[in-house]
């Protein structure tokens, strides 16, 4: 190779190294945005903390970034991730980019939802805001499906904590119509929850993600509804959990109330309880048995032939 064609081309190869793995980021409503309220007053902004970890607050604008398999042939499935934050922020990178990008590695379809988030000055329905996004996003996979080279039989749903809240009302209210759609459908083909919230029984959820999507003082019928362990059926997808045993934030009581409800409908369900870890451990913490989780995921899915 002469010195003047590796000049030419160096900065290409170097380009190609560090460009992300992110393809493109489309709008989940790139006309109306069903219940909307304009408000001039809420503005999307970030956050940076812990060294440059970002939180992201006041999302009006859903979107949907598309991570494709660029170095691991794709083996056709497809995973939504919904990031966590107490429905009041959304977690990012470790909680959406960061997953994203280690289920590329696996050639596994990946996408992050910006879903938005409950809010009264915006939505005039806050409680189905963050499930009209979801709704909208599964059917958006499933509609591109072929052009994203996905079975479309084999597209999942990941959530942590709140993500995990709306990552199973994804999986329990997928026939529930909170918007005009076309006939595509809803309903994920199974589910990951990571130190999911369930309930909004106030003696045993997240107070904070209760307040924010259901009010200050819910009526019992919202409590209810919203509490995905009263709505499993047998049609609910196959779902992985995993949470730590130790966690002060998210009682595990959330996430094996709904895994006992799977149980009794027969649902394929297996759930991963690890000593330590706490909450918000995303893909894992060095020296800590919950780091294993994602490696567990892949081996269940790969068990249930839900990917190769």
């Amino acid at each position: 190779m002469t010195r003047n064609l590796f000049l030419a081309i160096a900065p290409l190869f170097l380009l190609s190294t560090i460009l992300p793995a992110q393809q493109k980021t489309i709008k989940i409503w790139p006309e109306k945005i069903p219940g909307a309220i304009y408000n001039e007053k809420i503005k999307e902004h970030s956050v940076f903390i812990n060294g440059g970890a970002e939180r992201i607050y006041n999302v009006t604008d859903p979107t949907l970034s598309v991570f494709l398999p660029v170095k691991t042939k794709p083996n056709g499935t497809a995973v939504i991730i919904c990031p966590g934050g107490g429905y009041g922020r959304l977690a990012m990178p470790h909680e959406g980019t960061g997953v994203a990008e280690r289920l590329n590695e696996t050639g596994i379809t990946a996408f992050v939802l910006k879903y938005r988030l409950p809010n009264d000055s915006i939505m005039t329905n806050k409680m189905i805001g963050p499930l009209q996004d979801i709704q909208e996003a599964i059917r958006i996979v499933r509609r591109n499906s072929a052009e994203w080279k996905i079975d479309p039989a084999k597209i999942g749903v990941m959530g942590f904590s709140a993500g995990g809240h709306l990552a199973a009302t994804a999986s329990t209210h997928y026939s529930y119509k909170t918007y005009n759609a076309d006939t595509a459908g809803a309903r994920p083909d199974f589910a990951a929850l990571i130190y999911p919230v369930i309930t909004m029984n106030k003696e045993f959820t997240h107070l904070g993600s209760r307040k924010n999507l259901l009010g200050d003082n819910p009526k019992q019928e919202f409590v209810d509804e919203f509490s995905n362990e009263l709505h499993v059926t047998k049609d609910t997808p196959p779902t992985f959990m995993a949470l730590a045993g130790d966690d002060a934030s998210v009682p595990p009581l959330n996430s094996t109330s709904y895994f006992f409800a799977l149980r009794k409908n027969n649902v394929p369900a297996e759930i991963h309880i690890y000593e330590k870890g706490g909450h918000g451990f995303g893909l894992g913490k060095s020296g800590s048995t919950e780091s294993n989780w994602f490696s567990a995921f892949i081996d269940w899915m790969k068990a249930r032939k839900i990917c190769e």
